[in-house]
């Protein structure tokens, strides 16, 4: 529209140096050229004062962004402070080449999240959790990234464990969790980083954690401390790594984990993966939000943000919580109509876990109890708008791109 304008304005300035003409026929080209002069100006003013994703955010705009878009906590089975879904890092490749870098990326739990943030590189990153105990853990992480300068030095503070000799940029995660599984946890070193964490978040970051906030991030720490790399789903809930019968992966053995092809892919595959999450806390571009995916408030607050600047939300990574949904009429249509709220385009995809596809035992080592899919966010909408969605099994069939 702006380049046709600026045509009217030109092709107007040459009638005006054409020749002479009538002073009514004069009066009117250099109306419609004012006209126009004028709307081009006040649009480029428009845009230049619409506002975008920042760079950064300061630390109080950070906080308040975080209480801004929450909504009261619900509850959950689990405290869920390490992930279960071992296929985790298969979709990866594929999400990279669907997923244009500097989109928003919206998701769901604690670390597994950095495994997608690292890989596709989004401007800024959402974490909604039904849970306040998952903010509070994303403040723990949030601080131990911007204490620590490598990797082996994140998972010393995460386990409370003196740092190992002969780690290095070079070592795999394999053998970063190898070598920390044979550390005893130090209870000093335990009261230090927590005290180092909490002077971080309070005063450095200036964020006003009440007392039972930062009872919330103690419990995490402990955990940690308590069970090292082999802290599980199961903690809180009857600790072990089996549940019901069935096998939870510890912290470590998803770190350790491969796509398909076994290449490395989560977020402590690499130094490089480790310093661009390092980069995007310190900027305070990874931002938890309490909220309900069938609430009212804090998905569709965190759609219009994104939407106010221009932006689309290119990943949702909803793990299994559909799963939930579904056990309710009401829930599951609430969580699509927010969906549909979303500012979205043809490469937004859904990352999604499916568990009990297929769990078997294969020798010594257990096989996946889940898969994860990519599906298109649009197709998606398009079915729910179309009464073709109506059940679980409607999500886990997933349309092809």
């Amino acid at each position: 529209m702006y380049v046709r304008l600026g045509l009217l304005v030109r092709r107007t300035m040459r009638l005006l140096e054409s020749g002479p003409r009538s002073r009514q026929a004069t009066r009117t080209v250099r109306g419609i050229a004012a006209v126009a002069v004028l709307f081009l100006a006040s649009a480029a003013l428009r845009d230049r004062h619409q506002e975008t994703i920042p760079d950064r955010l300061t630390d109080e705009a950070f906080w308040s962004l975080s209480n801004e878009l929450s909504e009261p906590a619900g509850f959950f089975r689990s405290d869920n402070l390490v992930g279960n879904e071992v296929t985790l890092q298969h979709p990866v490749p594929e999400l990279i080449k669907r997923t244009p870098r500097n989109g928003v990326y919206l998701g769901v739990g604690p670390d597994q999240n950095f495994v997608y943030i690292a890989a596709i590189r989004p401007k800024i990153a959402f974490i909604v959790d039904i849970r306040r105990l998952n903010v509070l853990q994303h403040l723990f992480y949030k601080a131990l990234f911007e204490l620590s300068g490598t990797r082996a030095d994140f998972l010393s503070m995460l386990f409370a464990r003196p740092r190992p000799d002969g780690l290095g940029a070079q070592s795999t995660p394999a053998e970063l969790i190898a070598a920390y599984r044979d550390v005893v946890p130090d209870s000093a070193l335990f009261a230090r980083s927590l005290i180092r964490i909490r002077d971080h978040l309070t005063k450095t970051n200036g964020f006003p954690l009440t007392d039972d906030d930062f009872a919330g991030v103690e419990y995490v720490y402990t955990a940690f401390f308590a069970d090292g790399p082999d802290l599980t789903y199961n903690f809180g809930s009857g600790r072990g790594r089996f549940r019901g019968g069935r096998y939870m992966p510890s912290y470590g053995h998803l770190i350790a984990e491969t796509d398909a092809l076994g290449v490395a892919r989560g977020y402590l595959a690499t130094e490089e993966a480790y310093r661009y999450l390092k980069g995007m806390q310190e900027r305070n571009l990874i931002v938890p939000v309490t909220g309900d995916f069938a609430g009212h408030k804090a998905l569709r607050a965190v759609g219009d943000w994104v939407r106010k600047r221009g932006a689309t939300i290119t990943a949702f990574y909803t793990s299994n919580v559909e799963q939930y949904l579904f056990q309710s009429e009401m829930n599951w249509r609430n969580f699509f109509e927010n969906v549909e709220s979303f500012p979205l385009d043809s490469s937004s995809t859904f990352i999604r876990a499916i568990f009990n596809s297929g769990y078997q035992f294969s020798g010594p080592t257990p096989g996946p109890r889940s898969i994860t899919l990519l599906c298109p966010i649009e197709k998606h909408m398009q079915e729910f708008k179309e009464s073709r969605l109506q059940s679980y099994y409607d999500v886990m069939g997933c349309p092809g791109p």
